[in-house]
């Protein structure tokens, strides 16, 4: 993401992440401005971002910890997340859970699989690529 083609700026009106995980993951939950700006660069002005992100603390907990990342929670996530998001050129909008059942009609089939499975949470982000795009730095 932090490089992409240059002929694919701007082209989308929407980018959707369902369950990123490693540096994508890292890269959404810090979050990291850099590879956001990426994802923001491939959006149109008022493009929508759709990220959704699970976590199971009893399976996951060591590969958060080694991402950094201290939480998924709903709460935990909207408070860090909107100066980030900023700085790459989205206007963060709602942070909430997700329901298994509405997480298993997603078109992906690993979502269906661990919306079937115990201990996992889900939370769905939302944000607004901005009309002046990200800022440098």
């Amino acid at each position: 993401m932090e490089s992409l083609p240059v002929e694919l700026a701007g082209v989308a009106d929407q980018v959707t992440a369902v369950l990123p995980w490693g540096s994508l993951l890292a890269a959404i939950a810090l979050p990291r401005p850099e590879v956001l700006r990426g994802i923001r660069a491939i959006c149109q002005p008022g493009a929508r971002l759709t990220v959704v992100l699970g976590s199971d603390p009893a399976r996951d907990g060591a590969e958060l910890l080694r991402l950094g990342i201290s939480s998924l929670a709903p709460s935990s996530l909207a408070s860090r997340l909107a100066f980030g998001y900023a700085g790459a050129g989205f206007t963060l909008g709602a942070v909430r859970g997700v329901e298994p059942s509405r997480l298993a009609r997603w078109p992906s089939t690993w979502a269906a699989r661990l919306a079937r499975g115990d201990g996992r949470a889900f939370v769905e982000l939302e944000a607004v690529a901005s009309s002046a795009g990200g800022r440098a730095g």
